[in-house]
């Protein structure tokens, strides 16, 4: 009898553990925000549209983190990982016992800071004319989950009548994890949820007040082709670059006095390398600062003034300044090797160039500053390892049978189109190019054609990449390679890239919404042939 009754205890506590292992798992693949949808074109079909003046505002929020908050530690072993089995110390300044810690993000985990070099941003950009108003942010960070945005989105003062807020991250490697994926140990995760709802607290205010700071401008562009010599690398064949700075500047009518300057390429900020462990938006910030308050001699350049924001471009492919030999503005001086001087002069030099290509007589002024915008929840297919840690809530919580929520959209600002997808876009898929080399995975044609850019429809086409979603890379699935033989001769291992990426499908299917967003978009328009 008492083992009848001792064996009923055993399976009564093995249903119930079963029962509360499958709510969770049911609640973590539920993710936030579940229902959560957008499907919007404003102004929409058949709706008459006033013209009216271009409003701009812009505003910015400090989101460095706090150094006096964490502990400091001791890089015993110098190898720039945190490793306390070799001998690495930390101070422990609140007594709580545990080492708390920034951890950088980008290139590997166990990465703690140790001071900062340069402060980090949020940066908001409004826009207000024939009834409608959006907002843009980018964000001095490595990359943010779709999940998270939404909540910035429900925080923000509905009284402002905001009709749309678009966010990017510059994909910095030298900011906080926002992402969950270099804090320490994915075995002992520390995440730092207090900063991630700093970066969301400042996403809204700048937001915010970037619309409250509304004014009439004028609009000018320009579109400068970047020679990548000078810029930047692609660590992958084949060799395709973001080869276009797209620049918008805002000045006060009748004036030559900046309100704010808009600028979109694509480059990983990386160039102080995966030693570094100072805080630092890389060479982002010399070239903002740049833009805002001029470069010095020699061979510097006076400062437009007004607000500089960088959004993110094409990145996936690999666009970096790793191993990219920079010139300094001097002349004489070459930098090779990953440092804070190599970044500042890379980030000196595109100040340089845009404040020139800006001043060209290649600039041209927006007559019909129109704006409008489109939006569209979209279902990626996910694939391997991504596919699980999806479902069980690692990262980008929300499963959707197989597939991950994600958004693009399609803002007009006069001439200017702006294309947003939510991950780092291998540049071919953008300009063209795409190849079906020997060896790879999949041995068809190229899918993701035509290339995006060609059927925009802009006087200038930005595509802004991590824009509300950090996705990973979005690899042309004729070029998917992680099977042998691999591709481009390649013999011991593929290239890098499918290690960080949702899968082969994953880019047909952004490529694919993305073309039918612009199409219903410029339908509803009424935009002329690209």
């Amino acid at each position: 009898m008492l083992d009848l009754i001792r064996n009923h205890k055993i399976l009564t506590t093995l249903f119930i553990l079963i029962i509360l292992f499958a709510g969770c798992l049911g609640y973590r693949m539920k993710g936030p925000y579940r229902s959560y949808r957008l499907d919007v074109i404003k102004p929409a079909p058949g709706e008459s549209v006033t013209p009216g003046t271009l409003e701009v505002g812009v505003a910015k929020r400090d989101i460095t983190p706090d150094m006096s908050k964490y502990d400091t530690w001791s890089d015993v072993d110098g190898d720039f990982h945190y490793r306390p089995d070799r001998g690495d110390t930390y101070q422990d300044l609140n007594k709580n016992g545990k080492f708390d810690a920034v951890w950088l993000a980008g290139f590997h985990s166990d990465r703690p800071a140790q001071g900062v070099n340069d402060p980090l941003w949020v940066r908001a950009i409004a826009f207000r004319n024939n009834g409608v108003t959006i907002a843009m942010a980018t964000i001095d960070g490595i990359g943010i989950f779709h999940e998270k945005f939404i909540k910035v989105r429900k925080m923000i003062d509905p009284s402002l009548k905001i009709d749309h807020v678009m966010f990017s991250s510059l994909h910095d490697h030298e900011a906080p994890d926002t992402m969950g994926l270099w804090s320490y140990s994915p075995f002992r995760p520390q995440f730092d949820y207090d900063y991630m709802a700093l970066v969301q607290r400042a996403c809204k205010e700048a937001v915010e007040e970037a619309v409250r700071n509304l004014q009439p401008v004028e609009m000018y562009g320009v579109e400068a082709p970047v020679d990548p010599e000078k810029f930047v690398r692609d660590t992958r064949q084949p060799i395709v670059y973001d080869k276009r700075l797209c620049l918008a500047r805002f000045v006060k009518p009748g004036t030559d006095e900046t309100v704010a300057t808009m600028m979109s390429w694509g480059n990983h900020a990386e160039a102080t390398g995966s030693k570094n462990l100072m805080v630092s938006s890389d060479f982002s910030h010399p070239w903002r600062l740049g833009v805002e308050t001029g470069v010095p001699e020699p061979n510097g350049v006076k400062g437009l003034g007004g607000m500089c924001l960088y959004f993110q471009g094409m990145v996936g492919g690999l666009m970096t300044p790793l191993h990219l030999k920079v010139v300094h503005r001097n002349g004489k001086d070459v930098l090779e090797e990953d440092s804070f001087d190599k970044a500042a002069a890379l980030g000196d030099n595109l100040a340089i160039f845009t404040v020139n290509a800006l001043r060209s007589d290649k600039v041209w002024k927006v007559e019909n500053p129109r704006v409008a915008f489109a939006a569209k929840t979209i279902y990626v297919p996910m694939a391997r390892h991504f596919k699980y840690a999806i479902m069980l809530g690692l990262i980008h919580p929300g499963y959707f049978w197989g597939k991950a929520r994600t958004e693009v959209n399609v803002f007009r600002i006069g001439e200017l189109e702006i294309l947003t997808l939510p991950g780092e876009l291998y540049p071919e898929i953008g300009e063209g190019g795409i190849e079906t080399p020997d060896g790879a995975d999949f041995p068809v044609e190229p899918v993701e054609v035509p290339a995006l850019r060609s059927q925009m429809k802009g006087k200038m086409n930005m595509i802004i990449g991590l824009a509300n979603d950090e996705i990973g890379y979005i690899i042309p699935k004729s070029q998917w390679d992680v099977k042998p033989p691999y591709a481009y001769g390649r013999t011991d291992e593929p290239q890098y890239g499918e290690e960080n990426s949702g899968g082969p499908d994953v880019a047909p299917t952004i490529h694919r919404e993305a073309l039918a967003l612009l199409d219903r978009a410029h339908a509803a328009w009424n935009l002329p042939g690209p």
